[in-house]
């Protein structure tokens, strides 16, 4: 999709070999190697590498805090979908059209609740550069960006986040705020999770469930 190519342009022409100039990069990113094969640890910045690493953290501290405020009983009426090791193998997402809701765990401040869990939305992945995109369409928070190969149960998302009426998104690495990093999961038959450790507004986690709209 032509916008996720924008969000990742930067991170394209330095994994995939695709550009022949490059724009300024923040330091955090500016030590990509050239040749990189299209991994993700070549892609993704300093921060977002240690939002990968400390997944499981992040998640025990969002449910801890998430019961501690009353909500055990939503966490558990949600199942496999907020279970930390529930990752199933073959965590391929295949392209098409999906249905996508996000659950948020955890609060970072007074203002927030400890659990929040929203209607269906729409999402889209789609070949792209070799990979694969995925992009949330509809609601006021969309994430886009593409997933990456990593091992037999996961895969790893690297994007950023399209606010509001926003049209276009700004590119990975230009802004912390903005930048995404999470886990593809399959838990199930035709259905899948994206995780999202330590995201920088709200909440301490976001779990985006996916199922195909067919």
């Amino acid at each position: 999709m032509g916008r996720t190519i924008g969000v990742l342009a930067v991170a394209l022409c330095a994994t995939l070999g695709a550009c022949k100039t490059v724009p300024a990069i923040p330091p955090s990113a500016a030590d990509v190697p050239a040749d990189t094969s299209g991994t993700w640890r070549a892609t993704a910045t300093d921060a977002d590498k240690e939002r990968i690493r400390g997944w499981y953290r992040s998640w025990q501290a969002a449910l801890a805090d998430a019961r501690a405020k009353g909500f055990g009983a939503d966490i558990d009426r949600e199942g496999v979908l907020l279970q930390p090791m529930a990752a199933l193998p073959n965590p391929h997402l295949p392209a098409g059209d999906y249905r996508c809701r996000t659950v948020k765990i955890g609060t970072q401040g007074r203002g927030t609740l400890g659990y929040v869990g929203y209607s269906w939305f729409r999402c889209r992945v789609a070949p792209e550069q070799g990979l694969s995109s995925l992009t949330k369409l509809t609601g006021s928070q969309r994430p886009v960006g593409l997933i990456f190969p990593d091992n037999l149960k996961r895969q790893v998302f690297l994007g950023t986040l399209e606010l509001g009426d926003e049209k276009i998104a700004v590119n990975y690495g230009s802004d912390r705020l903005r930048d995404m990093a999470g886990l593809v999961e399959r838990i199930g038959d035709n259905r899948w999770r994206l995780v999202l450790p330590a995201p920088a507004y709200e909440s301490l986690l976001d779990v985006i469930e996916l199922v195909p709209a067919g």
